[in-house]
């Protein structure tokens, strides 16, 4: 039997769909849309940056990833692309392709993440935030997210660099 979706919602600027913001060590992680939300169609999730950086390389094996830019720049890495993204730009990463992101804003940033179908990211999250850090460059921790390390983080780089 099929769960049914939750019926509207609304979730504020700064808000999380749950009322709970989750440290990440560069900025505060919050749920737009969960899991359950979507029946696990997809998930939405931003960081609000308070510092420069970004996750290391890595591929999620069963979900695409639509990254969205909502204040700030951020370098996005997929494959053998570079974009510069400001506010109002996005990028798609496609399943199975490496990829990675770094926030280079000298203000604060803001980026939203769209994972389709929603898999385990929102249990990978959820695991980051236990230790209020990035996620870890242990590939070890990666595989039960069904997601591969593949790499190091983007080096931070002024945009003029880029």
């Amino acid at each position: 039997m099929t769960a049914t979706p939750t019926g509207p919602f609304q979730v504020e600027r700064n808000g999380d769909r749950h009322a709970v913001h989750r440290n990440v060590g560069i900025g505060t992680l919050s749920f737009k849309v969960t899991t359950a939300d979507s029946n696990g169609a997809f998930l939405v999730a931003e960081i609000a940056h308070h510092a420069k950086g970004g996750p290391p390389r890595h591929l999620h094996r069963h979900q695409d990833e639509w990254f969205h830019v909502i204040e700030g720049e951020y370098i996005v890495e997929i494959g053998d692309e570079r974009y510069l993204l400001g506010p109002g730009d996005s990028a798609f990463g496609p399943r199975g392709v490496p990829h990675c992101w770094v926030n280079v804003s000298e203000g604060p940033g803001r980026i939203t993440f769209v994972f389709a179908p929603a898999g385990q990211a929102e249990a990978f999250f959820l695991e980051i935030s236990k230790a209020n850090a990035m996620a870890p460059t242990d590939p070890g921790f990666w595989s039960p997210f069904e997601m591969a390390l593949v790499g190091p983080p983007l080096k931070v780089e002024s945009p003029s660099r880029f």
